[in-house]
């Protein structure tokens, strides 16, 4: 896919990875629709890539209704929807769990993602095309112990992106999981792990993800591995 002029609506794009999405889709031309709740740090990142942007809260259906009105509104169309946005809680066993926590954390992972998704394709059915990108985990994978409730968090949407794929796919939209395991947030509780410094840097991902889009035939279940 050429990627110059494609509409790209991105979640969780004041910080990490969805920052360095928007570079990178901000250097081949697109034309960038950011969200995020930080106000501040989404209106520094749009400055920086000449990028639309909305405060908006994936958590909260209205706000995700918002923010795909608004690109719609502002171009007319969406071509690429990133559900990016997402949080962690700290790693415990599983009676110590922050009960409260972890349902925030499900509003935003499996909730926001769901509420993105479903904004994306009611626009893409109309347009008769498009692309949904859900960003997930390989952590939920594995089954790591004191990880259960962000790892069933994403196991979910994983659950999910399947069958957003399939019921997508007869209206010409594609769904692309993607799978980053270790690459450096700043979102993992105080709780860094050890070889963190070995971990990928955000940007590395973005470049792993754009280059599937770009590609003649981007894979629908993107891993990406620390070397």
């Amino acid at each position: 896919m050429n990627l110059e002029g494609k509409v790209v609506v991105i979640t969780g794009a004041s910080r990490g990875l969805g920052k360095a999405l928007a570079k990178l889709f901000a250097a081949r031309k697109a034309k960038l629709i950011l969200g995020a709740r930080s106000e501040r740090e989404l209106e520094q990142v749009a400055q920086e890539t000449s990028a639309a942007f909305l405060v908006a809260d994936v958590a909260k259906e209205t706000n995700v209704e918002r923010l795909a009105a608004f690109a719609v509104e502002k171009h007319g169309r969406i071509d690429i929807w990133i559900n990016n946005a997402g949080v962690r809680v700290r790693r415990s066993p599983i009676e110590e769990v922050d009960i409260k926590k972890f349902h925030e954390m499900m509003e935003i992972n499996l909730f926001g993602t769901f509420y993105g998704s479903r904004e994306a394709l009611k626009q893409m059915k109309k347009q008769s095309g498009g692309t949904i990108v859900n960003i997930l985990s390989t952590s939920a994978l594995k089954g790591r112990p004191n990880a259960s409730a962000y790892g069933s968090s994403k196991m979910a949407a994983i659950g999910f992106t399947k069958f957003l794929r399939n019921e997508a796919r007869d209206a010409g939209i594609k769904v692309i999981g993607v799978f980053p395991g270790g690459f450096k947030t700043n979102f993992h509780q105080g709780q860094v792990p050890e070889d963190f410094d070995t971990f990928m840097p955000p940007e590395e991902v973005a470049e792993r993800i754009v280059a599937n889009l770009e590609s003649e035939d981007p894979q629908e279940e993107l891993t990406i591995l620390r070397a």
